[in-house]
Order: structure tokens, then C-alpha cells, then sequence
């Protein structure tokens, strides 16, 4: 058998650790470094599998544990577009990955060749990146005795964002074609990315000094870089990078970095922040952002995901507008639970656009934006994007303006169809996008908070249980239909409180369930978490 004895030479360095059952989820495998590497060892079998049933085409791999402490560490596989694994695959990546013994991995191994009609023979290509933690290192080595074992082209990006990967994979598997997407080296990202920002902004200034809070993850160094592409006379932009340090693993993500902002809804306590200034925050491998600033008597505003999303919406629904371009487009803002009542309400009733509502998920959210030709995706925590339809690309390039105005907003279009990652949430990409809106609007934070909705109070409380996948949600996770009888004393609870919504759902990467209640008052809105809490304690230790 072709690989065989490759295989089981190699993978005797890469033995699993007993007594644990993996699955691959929203985040791929993620979980304590010490157990990953026969896993990721084993994701690089399927990798190889994956390009070549996809006539060779470079697939992805990103070995990045993204906002979780510096001691876990993660794998998962990159489509050749850019998008996450096909659902599918998913299910053949936990079916391997669990493999018991040596012998059932190779015979496994050759079974999904088989079955999927793989020629093994055939050329097969994996490209991969780690972000800066410690156990990356190992873990890359386990993924590259997978790829030579299995006769594979490698490229090792070494350290990089997780968006960064993602374009790589994509500007791979479209060069040389009309739909190249970019050079292929990290240097390609960053003039790509330049260029657009500079055509976007179209010469308007951006105000005031910008604080990146880095998440003391690899977004830090990869900024810096990014900043040197910029052309000190052609744009002013004053951006002042902290929490940087990635000479130091244990301060990784720690009291900083967009899941600390979102999750405990203030600013880091380094640097203090100081009324009045503007702030940003990325995650541990830069696909999340956050902006929050301090009002002097009202004390610290955050502006999450939703928020960003309500902004893009807004914006680039006025430049189609603007471009006569309105009636041929159809423009759309996908959501999950997690979203704001208040931001949904901005949405539909004063943007006038549909809002679709799908599981929690990059990959959900994903296919969802691609139903239309302008489409809007950002989970509440910062993670999230503007996909643009190769026929709303085309419109803005070919559709002869009858006016200088409509010239500028087509022009402008085009630049943000460059600007905004079309693969996945890129927080570098999305926060120049806020800087551009910001430069356009003239607006400030506080013009942002105070021209567009105010948020409904919430809470988000992290549950422990003893088994997460006995909670089963419906209605995009938004109803449990699983423990019978839960959903009915959620219901029974959230009926008691004004403007009230509450819902439970298990955690795509540790063994909780998160809780999220919105009430008409911040303390309504802590109490309902509270009791909602408490029910999921009660169901999780009576199954």
C-alpha cells in the first residue's frame, strides 16, 4: 500500500495519548499543547489526503490556540479558497484523528484514499503557519513527518497570523489566474492591504492617536511590519502598538487582547486606559477586534463585532447606493445569537437589510454571507468579514459612471473589495476598514456610539458541567432541545424580565456551557444570567 510503511515508521514518534477522545470543531483540534502533537501529526495524513483529492490543490494548515492561554495549542485545515475545511471532511479528520493503533491509522488512511478515490500517486501540496507559542514548535515538526511521509510538497510560513495563512493558501491557488488574489509571500499581504488602505481612504484624514492592544500574541510584530508599508506621506496614521511581548509565552492573551475586553467588558488594565483616547483590541492570532475607549463621566464603551458589523453595513450600503447600485446588489448582515437585540433592530429597521441568524462558527457564518452579493458577517466577539460576490466585484469595475460622485463611491468600492479579507476575519484588515468608515464619517468613537443604537445591557457567564455535549440547541443555537426541560425553565425565567432574552449553548472548545442574557437594565441583565447559570448547573449534574 502507497505511504504504508512510511507511515507506520514515522508515526511510532508520534504516539496518541490514551483515555482521550478528540473532535474537530469550529477551531479544528484545540486543547492542551501536550496532547496534540500525534493529532496534529495525524491532521497532516488527512491534509495530504484533502489536496490531493482536490487535484493537488495547496490546502492550509494553522497551528494556533487563538485567544486561549499560552499552554493550549490548536490544528485545523484550510480549504483552497481560503475557507475553513468542508463540513465533511470535518468527520474524516475525527474519524482519523481517533484512530486507535498504528496499524488501524494505516489501514484507515488507505481505506478514505479508496473511498474517495484519492491517487495517492498524485501530486499533493500543504502549506502551513504556527502563531508564537512555545509548543508550536514541536507540533510543526510532527506536522512535517506527516507530509514527508506521505510524498507532499511542504512550504513552512513559520510565524504568522491566522489570517495571513489563510490568504497565503488562497493567493497560492490563484496565481496566474483572473482571480489572483495576491502575491504569494507575507510581503504580498502587507502591500496588498497597504495599497487598498490608501486608495480607500481617498485622502481623507483619520483623527487622533490609535492604541492597538496586541494581545502579547504574534498580531503584535506582524502590525509593526505592516505599518512599514504605509507611505508617511501619503496618510497620517498615528497608531501606538502595547501588549506586544512575545519574548515572554506565559503573558500571551493574559488581562488583555480582544476575548479579555469582550468576555469582562473593560479595558485592559495596561496601559491604563486614559479617557477620551481610542482603542483597539486584537486576539492571540489576530482574527478578532474589539475598539472601546473611556468616556470621562460615563466610564469605559466597547464597540464589539456587532457594532463593526452595523458600521460596514451602513457604509457600504451607502457607497452602492451612491454608485446607482442599489437595485442590482443585494446586500445582507448574517448574525448569530450572540448578537445584541439592539444591533439587529438597527439593522432591519433603520439600515432597511435583511439579517440572517446562524449557528455560532466562522464556517456557518461563512456560507451563509456567500447567499448574498454583498455580505456582512461578524460574531458579537470581534471575529468577522465582508465577502463580495465576483458579480458585485464586477459591477463596481464595469459600470460607467455618469458622475464624478458616482466615480468616487464605485472606486471606493473597489478599494474595500481589496481591503477587507474575502477568507476569513482578519483584525488588522477589519481595523483599517473602521479607520477608513471613521476618515469618511469624520466621526469619533463617541460620534459612533451616539449616531447609531444603544446596546441592550448583557451578560455572558461561562458554566462549567460535567458532559457539554448533552446541551443541544435548535433555532441557531438559540433554544435547547436538550435536557428535556431545560429550554422550559430558560423560558419560564427570561418571561419575568422586561426586553428580556436568554440562551445556553455548549462551548466549541472546553467542557462549558456559555450563557447569554439581555435584560432592560444591567442589573436585570446579571441577574438573569445568574439564574440561567444556575439551571445549566442543575441539568449538567443531573445527566
Amino acid at each position: 500500500m502507497e505511504h504504508a510503511d512510511s507511515i507506520r515508521a514515522s508515526t511510532k514518534e508520534h504516539n496518541m495519548v490514551p483515555g482521550h477522545v478528540y473532535r474537530y470543531g469550529t477551531a479544528g483540534f484545540r486543547m492542551s499543547a501536550d496532547l496534540l502533537d500525534a493529532v496534529t501529526y495525524r491532521v497532516g495524513l488527512l491534509a495530504s489526503l484533502r489536496s490531493r483529492k482536490l487535484s493537488g490543490r495547496a490546502i492550509g494548515i494553522m497551528i494556533t490556540a487563538s485567544h486561549n492561554p499560552a499552554v493550549d495549542n490548536g490544528v485545523k485545515i484550510v480549504d483552497p479558497q481560503g475557507e475553513m475545511l468542508e463540513q465533511d471532511w470535518e468527520k474524516l479528520a475525527t474519524q482519523l484523528v481517533n484512530s486507535r493503533s498504528d496499524g488501524e491509522l494505516v489501514e484507515l488512511y488507505h481505506q478514505l484514499a479508496k473511498d474517495h478515490k484519492i491517487d495517492l500517486k498524485s501530486p499533493a501540496k500543504v502549506i502551513y503557519g504556527r502563531d508564537t507559542r512555545p509548543s508550536g514548535h514541536t507540533l510543526v515538526a510532527a506536522l512535517a513527518d506527516a507530509l514527508v511521509a506521505t510524498k507532499t510538497e511542504l512550504v513552512d510560513y513559520k510565524i504568522l497570523t491566522t489570517p495571513q495563512l489563510h490568504y497565503l493558501v488562497r493567493a497560492t491557488n490563484t496565481a496566474g489566474t483572473p482571480l489572483s488574489y495576491g502575491k504569494i509571500s507575507e510581503v504580498g499581504y502587507y502591500e496588498k492591504l497597504a495599497d487598498a488602505f490608501l486608495r480607500a481612504l481617498r485622502g481623507k484624514k483619520i483623527n487622533g492617536r490609535l492604541l492597538v492592544d496586541c494581545a502579547n500574541g504574534v498580531g503584535g510584530p506582524k502590525l509593526k511590519e505592516f505599518l512599514k508599508y504605509l507611505s508617511s506621506d501619503r496618510v497620517a496614521f498615528d497608531v501606538t502598538v502595547v501588549n506586544d511581548d512575545v519574548l515572554r509565552p506565559e503573558v500571551l492573551n493574559l488581562d488583555c487582547g480582544a476575548d479579555f475586553v469582550k468576555t469582562r467588558q473593560k479595558a485592559p488594565p495596561s496601559p491604563k486606559p486614559v479617557p477620551g483616547k481610542r482603542y483597539c483590541s486584537l486576539d492571540g492570532d489576530a482574527d478578532r477586534l474589539i475598539y472601546y475607549w473611556t468616556h470621562p463621566e460615563t466610564g469605559f464603551f466597547m464597540f464589539d463585532g456587532d457594532r463593526i458589523s452595523s458600521l460596514a453595513a451602513s457604509f457600504i450600503g451607502d457607497l452602492v447606493n451612491g454608485a446607482g447600485l442599489r437595485d442590482d446588489l443585494r446586500i445582507g448582515v448574517v448574525q448569530t445569537a450572540y448578537a445584541n437585540g439592539a444591533s439587529t433592530n438597527y439593522i432591519t429597521q433603520h439600515l432597511k437589510l435583511p439579517v440572517l441568524c446562524t449557528p455560532t462558527g466562522v464556517k456557518h457564518l461563512h456560507h451563509a454571507a456567500q447567499q448574498f452579493d454583498i455580505g456582512v458577517y461578524f460574531e458579537a466577539n470581534g471575529h468577522g468579514t465582508v465577502l463580495f460576490s465576483p458579480y458585485a466585484i464586477k459591477a463596481f469595475k464595469e459600470t460607467p459612471p455618469q458622475s464624478p460622485a458616482q466615480k468616487e463611491n464605485l472606486d471606493t468600492l473597489v478599494a474595500l473589495s481589496d481591503l477587507i479579507n474575502q477568507t476569513v476575519g482578519d483584525a488588522i484588515s477589519d481595523m483599517l476598514l473602521v479607520e477608513v468608515i471613521l476618515a469618511h464619517k469624520n466621526w469619533s468613537l463617541q460620534d459612533w456610539a451616539t449616531m447609531t443604537y444603544t446596546d441592550l445591557p448583557n451578560r455572558l457567564v461561562r458554566v462549567e458541567v460535567d458532559d457539554k455535549d448533552e446541551f443541544q440547541t435548535t433555532d441557531a443555537e438559540r433554544r435547547l432541545c436538550y435536557p428535556e426541560g431545560a429550554q422550559r425553565d430558560i423560558d419560564d425565567v427570561v418571561a419575568k424580565y422586561k426586553n428580556a432574552r436568554a440562551f445556553a449553548r455548549a462551548s466549541g472548545t472546553e467542557n462549558a456551557c456559555r450563557v447569554y442574557a439581555e435584560a432592560a437594565t444591567r442589573i436585570e441583565a446579571a441577574e438573569l444570567a445568574e439564574r440561567v447559570s444556575r439551571i445549566i448547573i442543575r441539568y449538567g449534574r443531573n445527566l
